[in-house]
């Protein structure tokens, strides 16, 4: 695992870690190709230096999100309400996280991607890249 990954996991509390851990091991293993990172202070994995998914701790739960899951189709992570296409899940428990839900989403997350990559130069115009 990355070691600011790690180090990232490693100041969760017992419970959060244990996800962060989980989610960081599966991402890994079903995303072994890609660069990770810590960016804007959260786990988040690229491909090309596209952004498609990552984790982040919110006040009381560990959020999963994926950068083009809201074309997902899948009705278990909920998309934002914004103009973006990420959509998103929320643990609070180990137990919670459905490892063949987590590892299909990781596959669509390399076969659906929209450019957030270029987004700033296209001045907030997003474009669907698969």
């Amino acid at each position: 695992m990355n070691r600011e990954i790690q180090a990232y996991n490693n100041k969760q509390t017992a419970t959060d870690k244990e996800i962060c851990d989980q989610l960081a091991i599966t991402i890994n293993s079903e995303l072994s190709e890609v660069e990770s990172k810590i960016w804007h202070a959260h786990p988040v994995w690229f491909i090309e230096g596209n952004p498609i998914a990552g984790y982040s701790k919110l006040k009381n739960c560990i959020r999963l999100m994926f950068w083009s899951g809201a074309d997902f189709e899948e009705e278990n992570l909920k998309p934002s309400t914004g103009k973006f296409k990420d959509a998103s899940i929320r643990y609070t428990a180990i137990d919670q996280i459905n490892l063949t839900d987590l590892k299909r989403w990781l596959q669509k997350s390399k076969e659906i991607q929209w450019d957030y990559k270029n987004i700033v130069k296209r001045k907030g115009e997003l474009i669907r890249l698969k």
